[in-house]
């Protein structure tokens, strides 16, 4: 048993039983060992969660580099999003653990930190300045994060038609907004 064990337990953990319940004893009883024999290997469940929010982070940032590797454009921010919403259906408990909140700079250390760029690096296909790309990263992440959210709630499935169809038809808005937007000048300035 050591810390990386421990963190990669969890995160199996969390995609079974959800990132709000994970536990320490939890984790414990998966190693067969009391509570007190994790504190040798982190201080508190805020240590594991901020590590599985870590793992979380690093495995989605190695999926979407290889995702978008070699794309470009509308095929590099498909690739992109599909990425993270695949990730979110078979990682429920990673996808929430992705989004625990990390101190600036472990923050700037983490995958996080390389999702932003993979993002950027995609937007340059569609022309955008460096202030827009940030918004544009902002606008892609609340997008994924909100469809995946409401889908893994089931809030999609009382309503037809299906949810692929919406994700379909949400993607090519989005790429159509984003091949827009470089013409648009400052949009921040009109509203």
């Amino acid at each position: 048993m050591n810390k990386d064990k421990i963190i990669a337990a969890a995160g199996r953990l969390a995609d079974d039983e959800g990132f709000e319940s994970l536990t320490l004893a939890a984790v414990a009883r998966i190693f067969d060992v009391r509570l007190p024999s994790l504190y040798g290997h982190l201080a508190n469940l805020h240590e594991l969660k901020k590590g599985v929010g870590l793992l979380a982070l690093d495995s989605l940032a190695e999926r979407t580099e290889e995702a978008i590797a070699g794309r470009a454009g509308k095929d590099a921010l498909v690739a992109l999003v599909n990425t993270h919403r695949d990730f979110a259906r078979q990682h429920p408990g990673l996808f929430q653990a992705s989004r625990y909140p990390l101190d600036p700079q472990s923050a700037a250390l983490s995958g996080g930190a390389r999702l932003a760029r993979v993002n950027h690096a995609m937007l340059r296909g569609y022309s955008l300045k460096d202030e827009d790309r940030v918004h544009a990263t902002r606008l892609i992440g609340s997008f994924v994060l909100g469809f995946s959210l409401l889908e893994l709630a089931g809030s999609f499935s009382h309503s037809d038609p299906e949810p692929e169809l919406s994700w379909k038809r949400d993607v090519e808005g989005l790429d159509g907004l984003l091949q827009s937007w470089a013409g648009q000048g400052n949009i921040a300035e009109s509203i």
